[in-house]
């Protein structure tokens, strides 16, 4: 069977990125023994990725790498907000450390991560900016398994698992 929309995936990868210099740089790792599963043609993925495994089949391998405007976009340098120290305090805990990433949510409950650029005394500042924007992604995989998806799988808009049988 081929990849195609309404077809459930399963794939190792590894992710690398490049720095300014150009040296590639390991970022992560989906293995055999725990794949990445997805229900191919929803959205849940980049794009361009679902695009370059359109068509693939068990055993194949595969490689290619996405520039910014195909991954995560460009590093938008306005998309930085200064928090409020109390915001941190109200819960009792303790103020992030720059390089720290940490969870935010907006006024419609959409929730996302952000990096902490600097901590002072009245403000945090974060950084909103995917940790992938502005960066080539380079993957490397093969296909372990596709199937068709389940019916409970296409109304719900996600994988069950390899099998389609994982729960929720």
């Amino acid at each position: 069977m081929k990849i195609a929309p309404n077809t459930v995936v399963s794939l190792t990868y590894e992710l690398h990125t490049t720095t300014p210099e150009g040296n590639q740089v390991f970022v992560e790792k989906a293995t055999e023994e725990n794949p990445l599963v997805f229900l191919y043609g929803v959205g849940m993925m980049l794009p361009k990725f679902e695009e370059h495994l359109a068509g693939l089949t068990v055993g194949d391998e595969y490689s290619f790498e996405l520039e910014p405007a195909n991954g995560y976009g460009e590093i938008d340098p306005g998309a930085h907000v200064d928090l409020p120290v109390a915001m941190f305090k109200d819960g009792g805990a303790d103020l992030p450390n720059v390089g720290d990433v940490i969870p935010l949510q907006d006024n419609q409950g959409n929730q996302f991560r952000a990096g902490v650029t600097a901590v002072g005394e009245e403000i945090v500042s974060v950084d909103l900016n995917h940790p992938m924007a502005g960066k080539n992604l380079i993957f490397a995989g093969k296909i372990l398994t596709v199937r068709e998806a389940t019916a409970d799988e296409l109304a719900h808009g996600h994988a069950h698992g390899v099998d389609g049988h994982a729960g929720h």
